[in-house]
């Protein structure tokens, strides 16, 4: 079992925003390169005591000089794991241990962030409605909310549980709930033993289930918004840019299984 950490409250989730090119080269928002460019930036703004107008300045010289220009479009998307994806991560999970298998599914179902679903606890349970319900009390921005699962997963929650009525859902050997980074390490672990290369962490899975129920078409994107406690509808309106990114590559690869004469 991973050791548990202490709580961190770090799962803000990334957007992914192409970046300008410098020249031929281009590093990832979050590559070694770009961390040791800021704190060289840093330790020269600091040298010459620049203010916030100043340093305005500067950027904006160095990107003529350096003939940078912003893409034309930028696509707001979000990072998610497809369908298949998300049952590898589970499967490898259950691989791991049956509690993880079972933690990491309640996450992707539950759309919870980190700190919501490791404030869980049984009494937040509602089992026995139609469909099942988990009521997230820690939510953030007071954004508390009743998120339903499915009937199957409900069933494996009661067997996990036994005749515990109270307490965390997942818990410590010591009863105690689990820190953020423990569930990182569960779900990091599971990525791992699934195959999956890209980098995979618990927010992950929330952009999944959101992005995979607005492509299914069931659920308009208000009730999106509801499902993951977003005050602003713009807030989820990502989910829905990424879902029509992923219509646009589906079309393509649809396009491009037809034989040639039909293309």
């Amino acid at each position: 079992m991973p050791k548990p950490h202490p709580v961190d409250g770090s799962d803000a989730p990334p957007i992914v925003e192409p970046r300008g090119q410098v020249r031929k080269t281009q590093s990832s928002p979050a590559s070694p390169e770009l961390a040791e460019a800021v704190d060289q930036t840093m330790r020269l703004w600091r040298k010459h005591h620049l203010t916030y107008d100043q340093t305005k300045y500067v950027v904006e010289q160095a990107r003529r000089r350096l003939e940078l220009s912003p893409p034309r479009e930028r696509k707001r998307t979000v990072e998610r794991l497809d369908w298949m994806e998300v049952q590898q991560l589970i499967d490898g999970a259950y691989g791991l241990r049956s509690t993880y298998g079972l933690l990491v599914k309640t996450l992707f179902y539950t759309g919870a962030r980190v700190d919501e679903f490791i404030h869980i606890r049984v009494e937040d349970l509602h089992l026995e409605d139609n469909p099942p319900q988990i009521h997230l009390t820690q939510a953030k921005r007071q954004s508390t909310r009743y998120v339903p699962i499915p009937p199957s997963l409900g069933h494996e929650l009661r067997t996990h549980l036994g005749q515990r009525k109270a307490g965390f859902l997942f818990e410590s050997n010591r009863h105690t709930r689990y820190a953020p980074r423990t569930v990182q390490d569960i779900v990091k672990q599971a990525a791992v033993a699934a195959g999956i290369a890209k980098r995979v962490y618990p927010h992950l899975l929330r952009h999944s289930i959101a992005t995979l129920l607005l492509q299914s078409g069931e659920m308009p994107l208000d009730q999106i918004q509801k499902f993951l406690g977003h005050r602003q509808i713009g807030t989820t309106q990502v989910y829905a840019e990424t879902s029509l990114l992923s219509l646009g590559e589906n079309y393509q690869r649809a396009l491009r299984s037809l034989p040639d004469g039909r293309r």
